[in-house]
């Protein structure tokens, strides 16, 4: 099989200090390199034959753990990506909006340790959501927009990744289990075609405390990039998934390229990457884009 091994670090000079531990490491994993691509500053590929990628990028990452290096290893067919699809919440937004709207009602600290055991997996997702947001029942539906201005931010990359994409052709799709009220503003930010969320339930001046039924959690998530691929015509391995918690499991070891972002263990072991160290853009170096087509947002 023809593969390819992207390596993606911050710089130039982390590039020329890596590249050699890197080619010596898919060469000890008995792989014939072809041939060897500078993708930018920070980024390049090494394309080679094997019969099991996963060994090599074994082998890459253990020689590489110590370097500011993320790495990805997969096949050259259908490296391109035709559907994007991302999490919200600590993936494409750096919080968790629930957090930080606990806090405005005062109860960030409880709410946030539920948030952290659901993603981890230890919590039924639905479960978990109703009673945070029980938690917050009353919350004056402004400060909803004071949350937004004040503390939901893209994490660096974000607009870059999605603009390129989508100039080449692509479709980007943001799909949380937070809520829709973020993910119609985070979408339009940076540049997503649709998004889905859960959707808070309020008497026209502040939240019940109540969501509307059924919970788009982990389940809906697989739903979603199945009905998206198939109603964009693409098959699974022309889609890309992103996301960091237990809910984004489904939908991560579905996708054609699943990438767990600062990702809960429950999903960094089950991604076919792991991104720890450099910003989202480093998704279009693992699809082949050199920095000079990026797309700036």
């Amino acid at each position: 099989m023809r593969i390819v091994l992207t390596v993606v670090v911050p710089d130039y000079d982390t590039l020329q200090n890596v590249l050699p531990q890197t080619l010596e490491a898919v060469a000890g994993a008995g792989s014939a390199i072809e041939d060897t691509d500078i993708l930018g500053d920070g980024a390049f590929d090494i394309f080679f034959d094997h019969d099991d990628p996963t060994i090599v990028r074994a082998k890459a990452e253990s020689a590489l753990e110590r370097e500011p290096a993320d790495v990805c290893v997969q096949l050259v067919e259908h490296r391109r990506k035709r559907l994007l699809i991302a999490d919200m919440d600590s993936t494409i937004v750096g919080c968790e909006c629930l957090d930080e709207m606990a806090d405005f009602a005062g109860v960030k600290r409880e709410v946030a340790q539920i948030t952290e055991r659901a993603m981890r997996g230890e919590l039924n997702f639905e479960d978990a959501l109703r009673e945070r947001v029980a938690m917050i029942a009353g919350l004056p539906l402004h400060d909803l927009q004071r949350c937004y201005d004040e503390r939901v931010k893209l994490n660096p990359g974000a607009r870059t990744l999605v603009a390129t994409m989508a100039a080449n052709g692509a479709r980007c799709v943001l799909v949380s289990g937070g809520f829709e009220f973020f993910t119609s503003r985070v979408a339009h930010a940076a540049g997503f075609h649709a998004h889905w969320g859960n959707k808070l339930i309020d008497d026209g001046e502040a939240l019940t405390g109540r969501v509307v039924e059924p919970i788009l959690g982990r389940d809906a998530k697989l739903s979603t990039l199945r009905a998206e691929a198939a109603g964009f015509g693409a098959s699974m391995a022309d889609t890309l998934a992103i996301g960091d918690g237990a809910n984004d499991v489904d939908m991560i070891t579905a996708a054609g390229l699943g990438v767990a972002y600062r990702a809960k263990p429950v999903l960094a072991g089950q991604a076919d990457a792991r991104l720890n160290k450099n910003d989202l853009t480093s998704l279009l170096y693992f699809q082949g884009y050199g920095a000079d087509r990026f797309v700036t947002g």
